[in-house]
């Protein structure tokens, strides 16, 4: 009786996607000498999207016109540079098995293109009367867009500190 209590306890569980033929190919393909681009260009987006956030709020504080114009040209910039970061990291999830094989990374792309999504509709909101569109949607616009930013930062951050996607294995 005792033999059939335990006799599960040295039964290995087998994860079928973790069997997959190239599940352990995650290094970046898309790369300058190992040093991976999606990685490298995702500050960009990151940063101008906080400071967009910011020219808002001195433009709410201030009523300066100089803050409602750095946040039309940030916001715009941020998207631009997320274009490029955005292309990059398509690339990686398509090209390596490794990284398409994991949900994950499929759920960070997707909070990512929501992420480009609102800072392009936030941008062409603002491109014709920047200073009327500050108060009160063009606020709220990069309010969310902070918090998606945030959300997919994170994320992205998890899928390369806790699974090492994208990064070279080293012998």
């Amino acid at each position: 009786m005792a033999d059939q209590k335990f006799k599960g306890e040295n039964e290995q569980l087998i994860d079928p996607v973790a069997e997959q033929p190239g599940f352990d190919d995650t290094e970046s393909r898309i790369a300058i000498l190992g040093h991976p681009i999606h990685a490298m260009s995702v500050a960009f987006p990151v940063a101008l999207t906080f400071c967009t956030f910011a020219a808002d709020l001195l433009y709410w504080w201030t009523g300066d016109p100089f803050w409602a114009r750095a946040a039309m040209w940030a916001v715009g910039a941020g998207f631009l540079f997320g274009m490029f970061a955005g292309f990059s990291g398509t690339a990686e999830l398509l090209l390596v098995s490794g990284i398409r094989a994991r949900a994950a990374a499929w759920t960070h792309f997707i909070i990512a293109v929501t992420l480009l999504s609102l800072l392009g509709a936030n941008w062409g909101y603002r491109l014709y009367g920047y200073e009327t569109a500050v108060l009160p949607y063009g606020i709220l616009l990069s309010a969310v867009c902070v918090a998606v930013v945030a959300f997919t930062g994170w994320h992205g951050g998890k899928l390369v500190f806790d699974y090492r996607l994208g990064t070279a294995k080293g012998s």
